[in-house]
């Protein structure tokens, strides 16, 4: 990445934040598919958890869905990183972020659904392929899981050294 000044937070749901990444969600990864949000899908992520990493100009660069599946686990959902920075690895610091938060918040597991194209992104993060690809939303997938708390276990040991 470039030496740029970039700031991660966590965005709140219904703000201008909020706007900002529907608007970059839908640019990446919805309009290329012909899809747009309906105004239930947005509704839904009202108890979602919303993180995004802004830039020096305070231009949303790229963003993440947590959605809670039970007290130990996440999904995450809907990544994306902006045309423009592709490539330059905001996506590792956003997910690396992201996974930061959910450990201190006492989530132990985060699972996803990666288009066929990003697996190999999440791999490299130590994500691991689960079952067999399947299609959504008409293109292939895979489910992919995370054991962070195994993570914060190696960051300790770590530490220790």
């Amino acid at each position: 990445m470039k030496s740029t000044t970039l700031a991660f937070c966590q965005i709140e749901y219904a703000s201008p934040e909020y706007d900002d990444s529907l608007r970059l969600r839908y640019r990446i990864l919805r309009a290329p598919l012909g899809l747009d949000y309906t105004e239930e899908q947005i509704i839904e992520e009202w108890d979602s958890y919303h993180f995004g990493i802004y830039d020096q100009n305070q231009f949303l660069k790229a963003c993440l869905t947590f959605k809670a599946i039970d007290e130990h686990t996440l999904k995450m959902r809907q990544v994306v990183v902006d045309q423009d920075v592709q490539g330059q690895g905001l996506g590792k610091i956003l997910v690396s972020q992201a996974e930061h938060w959910a450990l201190n918040q006492g989530f132990k597991n985060i699972e996803l659904h990666a288009r066929d194209t990003a697996v190999p992104f999440y791999l490299s993060m130590d994500y691991i392929a689960e079952g067999a690809p399947f299609v959504e939303v008409g293109i292939a997938h895979q489910k992919m899981e995370k054991h962070i708390s195994q993570q914060l276990k190696k960051y300790k040991k770590k530490d220790e050294k």
